[in-house]
């Protein structure tokens, strides 16, 4: 079955296309054009489909829409934007200068009537009607950063935060069009998936918003009989991702876990997230081997699913990965020494090549060596990509003793004695950074039963020694105090921590050169667990019955009369589309893969999509809860709290 990520791929190359079937002939030439996008669809494209694709589907040329772009007579011109007004003003202006001869609008969002009346009458205006051949709307406005990992927003996505969400002076009309856009996604990616899911959330939460508002226009699309887009669904040809079986859509709220997104990671992907700051999945590092009194500019890595490496590893802990690394430099090395020995033994060093002429093993073996050098090449540039990366994350992990972090947060989680008082670890100047610190003292709030007050302040004053911006735990307080008198279960029993032990210290490890020793830093192994959201996930696609989940709305856009109740017989789900409203991470992602990868049986294939509104790390997410927490101390803003 095509993944989420491959539907949305052969969907962009149709459009690429001019929206005819892929010809069946690869060696036919492709019609060369021009694609035009706006910042959207440029983030949409980018990390599924490379340059090198684009020329080979005849893309000579992609530009911004917004730049300023010469007449291309004699070639036909691809938009692929959002349909608002300063878009389309845009287009129009390219009608009345007569930028191009053939024009294939795609919208990312469906184009009103309204607007598509304007649009005619510009180009009835500018004189090119018959120059406009088709206008789309293309259902593909969400980014896949993986299989089974997408988001809403990648530029501009303070657009759909947690703060945009949850600040106090947000007005109802702003409230009402950032939930619009988040169900306008969710309905795209259900178009592109080829399946309408039963909707499971819970209630009073911004979560419930988005859901009501995806299930009316389900519902509405499912009874249109002209427009309808499912009227195919599971039974179409391929099938659709999942069985034929209807996922179920569990959307969830950030406000029920604020932990996790602050947490210390030990796994390679949500590492590389959280120091390197990883965006589309390119992470920049900065390039060591520039001279010495050179600036050090960073270089692009581009981390995609070609790299065989990558998605092996990406969810594995960092000294797994540094390890990897090290085995995958000495069989590069192996096959270098293989193919020098060949050469010497055939007396082939230097310019000679009278030996090329005695056939026998030998040779058929020199010959298979070097028809396997381009592959030796490819290998050995991602060697050093990854080697790079892993030096840069492991002079962070050093710096800011990033395996302490992650070993203590997963104590306070489980419950354990800390081997030093907290008291001490915020105290310790030598102890990693004010912003790692802010964090550990976060999870720690959350976490614990009952904080006496005496103990929080003298906390919060070693945070302030140590330079933290405490504007932060306002709003964390609050938002504790409200959670703990909602129903369902407390903050401080639904994390269980995975328990680590540390191994001996290993010293075999990568560098440039030979080889970087991880000394000083601890090997963590750590016991899986699952995070909050992986628990909820797990109990909505079994049907268990649970106190929480049992309360959460049950709505099923297929029923011509919408109800919310529970229905009695249910059999368990066999895929689901897990969705954070306000924010996901790499982190919650891993832990839904690991279960996934856990439950599968010989004769049951599970399946979990991933998605969010945006993508933060830490860093990104304490900024927004400080934003939030600095509304309650100006007395201006709280007055609308």
């Amino acid at each position: 079955m095509l993944t989420l990520r491959e539907r949305q791929i052969n969907a962009i190359k149709q459009m690429l296309n001019l929206n005819s079937q892929q010809p069946k002939a690869l060696a036919a030439e492709p019609v060369w054009k021009i694609l035009i996008y706006d910042r959207v669809g440029q983030d949409i494209i980018s990390p599924i489909i490379s340059i090198k694709e684009l020329r080979e589907l005849g893309v000579t040329l992609h530009v911004q829409l917004h730049s300023d772009r010469d007449s291309i007579p004699d070639v036909p011109a691809i938009y692929f934007c959002l349909p608002t007004d300063e878009n389309l003003d845009r287009i129009q202006q390219d009608f009345s200068n007569g930028l191009y001869d053939v024009y294939h609008l795609n919208f990312l969002a469906p184009i009103t009537r309204s607007k598509i009346e304007n649009l005619a009458a510009a180009a009835l205006h500018a004189g090119c009607v018959a120059n406009i051949h088709r206008v789309y709307d293309q259902y593909v406005n969400f980014i896949s950063l993986e299989d089974d990992f997408f988001v809403l927003k990648h530029q501009q996505s303070e657009q759909l935060s947690y703060y945009a969400i949850n600040r106090a002076n947000t007005r109802d009309e702003e409230m009402e069009a950032l939930m619009d856009s988040i169900v306008d996604s969710l309905f795209a990616l259900f178009v592109t998936l080829g399946n309408v899911p039963i909707i499971r959330c819970p209630r009073n939460s911004a979560a419930e918003m988005v859901a009501r508002k995806l299930e009316k226009k389900l519902r509405e699309n499912l009874w249109d009989a002209r427009a309808n887009l499912f009227h195919m669904d599971a039974t179409q040809a391929g099938g659709g991702v999942f069985s034929f079986q209807r996922p179920v859509l569990l959307l969830l709220d950030r406000n029920m876990d604020l932990a996790t997104p602050l947490h210390h990671t030990w796994s390679y992907q949500a590492l590389v997230h959280d120091v390197l700051d990883l965006g589309l999945n390119l992470v920049y590092v900065e390039d060591e081997t520039a001279s010495a009194g050179a600036r050090k500019k960073p270089k692009a890595c581009d981390l995609d699913r070609n790299d065989r490496f990558w998605m092996t590893h990406k969810g594995s802990p960092f000294p797994t990965v540094a390890e990897a690394i090290q085995e995958e430099l000495e069989s590069y090395r192996n096959s270098e020494e293989e193919i020098k020995r060949l050469k010497t033994s055939m007396g082939i060093e230097g310019e000679s090549d009278i030996a090329f002429s005695l056939v026998n093993d030998t040779t058929a073996r020199l010959t298979n060596a070097v028809n396997s050098l381009p592959q030796l090449m490819e290998k050995k540039r991602l060697i050093d990509m990854h080697t790079k990366i892993a030096t840069a994350i492991l002079n962070y992990i050093k710096a800011r003793r990033l395996d302490s972090y992650f070993e203590i947060e997963e104590k306070v989680m489980s419950k354990q004695t800390l081997d030093r008082p907290l008291l001490d670890l915020l105290r310790d100047g030598e102890f990693g950074q004010a912003e790692d610190k802010l964090r550990l003292y976060i999870i720690y709030f959350i976490c614990a039963q009952q904080l006496p007050d005496s103990e929080q302040e003298r906390l919060k004053e070693a945070l302030q020694a140590a330079g933290c911006d405490l504007t932060a735990l306002a709003y964390v307080q609050r938002w504790k105090a409200i959670m703990n008198r909602s129903p369902g279960i407390s903050q401080a029993t639904q994390y269980e921590g995975g328990g680590t032990k540390t191994v001996s210290m290993f010293t075999k490890l990568v560098s440039q050169g030979s080889s970087f020793v991880m000394e000083g830093v601890k090997n963590l192994v750590v016991k899986r667990h699952n995070l909050p959201v992986t628990k909820i996930t797990e109990q909505v696609m079994e049907c268990r019955s649970n106190a929480e989940t049992d309360d959460y709305l049950y709505l099923d856009p297929k029923l011509l009369k919408g109800g919310d109740v529970l229905p009695k017989n249910r059999a368990p789900f066999q895929d689901a589309v897990v969705f954070m409203v306000g924010g996901g991470n790499y982190i919650e992602y891993q832990n839904l893969v690991d279960f996934i990868k856990q439950k599968q049986t010989s004769n049951v294939q599970r399946r979990i999509i991933y998605g969010a509104s945006t993508l933060t790390n830490a860093r990104q997410f304490l900024k927004e809860l400080s934003a939030l927490g600095s509304e309650i101390q100006s007395p201006s803003t709280s007055s609308a709290s």
